[in-house]
């Protein structure tokens, strides 16, 4: 009846244009951000109320009501939640360290697009616990970037009715067009775990999630605000030992650096950085590797990640919503590719003496330029990597853009690289999206083909999704600042999903049947069949988010030249066929102990192979997780000495000791190379994005073949605003 009631109120002061609109007051005292809404302006200001249902009955209202109200000072936006419920026990919370993952506890978020372009926008997060997890997106979901920090408060308390939250966010931290009277793209989402249930003031459609910015509503009455002179300065100071791989002494490493930001007008930033260290950042998992190609591994650099939407290329975002643990990459290509810079292809880090970076919006106008200068390392010269993007907004919901970019050795003026692309992205009808880019390289001694293309064609509602794209990468393409898996082909892409919800299947627990198919057809350039991968299958998913998959994949591979899936077993050229069964199970993720598997089996090149991936996870509290993996591999080739057994064991744990100090672990081990390794990394946040970093590292082969490689670093970062 409350939700019922409420929504009669908020739909009355809907827009004109047909969103919701919610009007933001000033506060006239001061708002003490505890989570207890006593303050005078909770009790005066208008409220956004009524929420609707995406999930699990898409426009129904929600079954638990929700207030949200808008408030402003000079210097900060204030949002304060009332996120009542029936049953306040039933209230799940899992986890409160920084960035945590929502989607198996109760939430909240706020979606503010500040240009009202109603394509790109921040979302804020927390749960019943106050813990805080911040993500800037690009391209409505084309970019989703939860690895941006922002200073922000927050706190969260709980009640007999439910609990409630207060935001306080600096206006500095936002970026937005000066001016009285402007509006911002708005939207609140609650998730109620226990019922699976999720939510939003403005509605949003099954299939996507809050960050569909066109589906937002508007905010108003926000006067003419100021960002003040916008200058932040981090400084670092780093301190440790450590020994190498294979080292016969511990060295000392000592180092600072400088991070600064610079507002160069109300809407566009410059970065700088000086002598950047990545020793806070989080270890890469080990993969085990079977196929011809290099695997992809993300990246995790704070400064690269920060506003790195804006610099994304081409292609139809893939659904985001319903994913498995295990999901892979599927990128055949990405043009642009921070981790190339810095890092080699097997992950070690390359010194840089800093860069630059500009990002932005003039108008419709997104714009974004990086350079970066690297040091010299053994016989390779130092390496400027530069970048510049500009995509400019047209219609209701479309763009057109350009990318150029560079590598440059500095000790060879004929060693470079240089990549120029375009690109256009459309979506008609809501679920109708278009999209297509053109790139060419240019390398010195390169002969063959230089270029690549792609276009796509997808649909996508809460019934239903489809997708054809086709893409074609010549021989002699090459981006130094991407990640390209092969090249000489042209690739088919198809892809069919079904999502049925009858409410016969419901009663019986069943939330979701999903039937889907999708292909993948490489063709060599002379038409020949080089690739095809196929997945044929069903998922069921029950009311709790519990999941079953079975899929069918048939393969097709035909093979040039010989190579290797370990040291000792190659893979003759040939074509190969043959068919694989998966299968993927995962239980309910809020439960304090769940469990996810994968298994696949078959026939794999001639020969046959099992691989198990097994996850166990246990959460008795919001404090402690402790996360094992095992991956199991046996494969048995028609092969001399191809039959072998890999093993891979991954154990992460982690202790929150507050929303602000963390410890997390992460120790592997593999059979077959005898390699084991550890990364412990201790930190506290002491000042809004300021940490101390505690890192210990090691890694080692248990036959003892070389010395192990161990480390000690401690970093201490404080932020500086002006």
């Amino acid at each position: 009846m409350a939700a019922a009631t409420a929504s009669a109120q908020t739909l009355a002061v809907s827009s004109s244009d047909g969103r919701r609109t919610l009007t933001a007051v000033r506060a006239a005292a001061p708002i003490t951000v505890d989570g207890v809404l006593d303050e005078a302006v909770w009790q005066t200001a208008p409220a956004a109320e009524a929420f609707v249902q995406a999930d699990p009955r898409e426009g129904q209202p929600a079954t638990e009501a929700t207030q949200v109200y808008v408030a402003f000072d000079d210097e900060f936006l204030y949002i304060g939640a009332r996120c009542l419920d029936t049953d306040p026990g039933g209230i799940v919370v899992n986890d409160i360290r920084k960035d945590f993952a929502g989607a198996e506890q109760d939430t909240f978020e706020v979606l503010l697009d500040t240009f009202a372009d109603r394509r790109n926008g921040f979302i804020f997060s927390t749960n019943a616990r106050g813990a805080r997890a911040d993500t800037q997106i690009a391209n409505e979901g084309r970019d989703v970037n939860p690895n941006w920090d922002a200073v922000w408060w927050v706190a969260s308390t709980t009640g007999s009715e439910g609990w409630t939250t207060e935001f306080r966010i600096p206006f500095k931290t936002l970026r937005f067009e000066p001016g009285e009277g402007h509006l911002w793209g708005l939207n609140f989402a609650r998730r109620i775990r226990r019922k699976n249930e999720a939510t939003y003031w403005s509605p949003v459609a099954r299939a996507f999630s809050i960050v569909r910015a066109s589906s937002a509503g508007t905010l108003t009455g926000l006067p003419d605000l100021a960002q003040g002179r916008n200058i932040r300065v981090k400084p670092y100071l780093l301190g440790g030992t450590v020994r190498p791989l294979g080292g016969s002494s511990f060295a000392l490493d000592r180092s600072a650096g400088l991070d600064v930001k610079a507002g160069l007008s109300p809407s566009i930033t410059l970065d700088a950085t000086v002598n950047p260290d990545f020793a806070q950042a989080e270890a890469d998992e080990q993969q085990v590797n079977l196929t011809q190609f290099s695997l992809f591994f993300p990246e995790k650099r704070e400064f690269f990640l920060e506003n790195s939407g804006v610099f994304y290329f081409g292609d139809i975002p893939r659904n985001q919503r319903q994913t498995s643990r295990f999901r892979p990459p599927e990128e055949d290509l990405l043009l642009f590719f921070s981790r190339r810079i810095g890092l080699t292809d097997a992950g070690a880090q390359v010194p840089l003496y800093g860069g630059l970076r500009v990002t932005g919006r003039a108008g419709k106008v997104g714009l974004g330029a990086l350079s970066m200068q690297s040091e010299g390392v053994d016989d390779r010269p130092g390496q400027n990597y530069s970048v510049a993007r500009v995509r400019r907004d047209i219609f209701s919901n479309a763009d057109i853009g350009a990318i150029v970019m560079s590598r440059q050795s500095a000790g060879d003026s004929n060693d470079f690289n240089r990549v120029i692309g375009v690109d256009a992205n459309f979506r008609v009808l809501k679920s109708l999206s278009l999209n297509g880019f053109a790139a060419r390289s240019d390398t010195p001694g390169e002969t063959r083909g230089q270029g690549t293309a792609k276009g796509s064609i997808g649909w996508e509602d809460s019934k239903l999704r489809l997708q054809y794209s086709l893409m074609n990468i010549d021989e002699g393409f090459k981006a130094d600042m991407g990640f390209v898996r092969r090249t000489g082909i042209s690739r088919h892409f198809v892809d069919w999903a079904s999502f049925l919800q009858p409410e016969w299947l419901r009663r019986r627990g069943i939330r979701q049947v999903q039937p889907h198919a999708r292909a993948f057809y490489y063709y060599a350039p002379n038409g020949d069949l080089a690739t095809r991968q196929g997945h044929i299958a069903t998922q069921i998913t029950w009311n709790n988010g519990s999941r079953i998959e079975y899929a069918l994949e048939p393969r097709t591979e035909t093979i040039t030249a010989p190579f290797k899936i370990r040291s000792d077993v190659a893979i003759p050229a040939g074509r190969y066929d043959w068919t694989q069964h998966l299968w993927v199970i995962e239980t309910d993720h809020s439960r304090a102990l769940s469990l996810s598997g994968r298994i696949t089996h078959g026939d794999f090149w001639r020969g046959s192979q099992k691989n198990v991936q097994t996850s166990v996870l246990y959460r008795p509290n919001h404090r402690l997780f402790l996360d094992v993996g095992l991956q199991v591999t046996d494969i048995s080739l028609d092969l001399p000495r191809a039959s072998f057994v890999t093993t891979l064991v991954n154990w992460r744990t982690g202790y929150s000791f507050t929303t602000n100090m963390f410890l997390d672990a992460l120790v592997q081990y593999r059979n077959d190379v005898k390699q084991f390794s550890s990364n412990v990394r201790f930190n506290l946040i002491h000042h809004p994005l300021s940490d101390f970093f505690i890192v210990y590292n090691e890694q080692q082969y248990t036959d003892g073949r070389v010395a192990a490689g161990r480390g000690v670093v401690m970093k201490y970062t404080h932020l500086f605003s002006f």
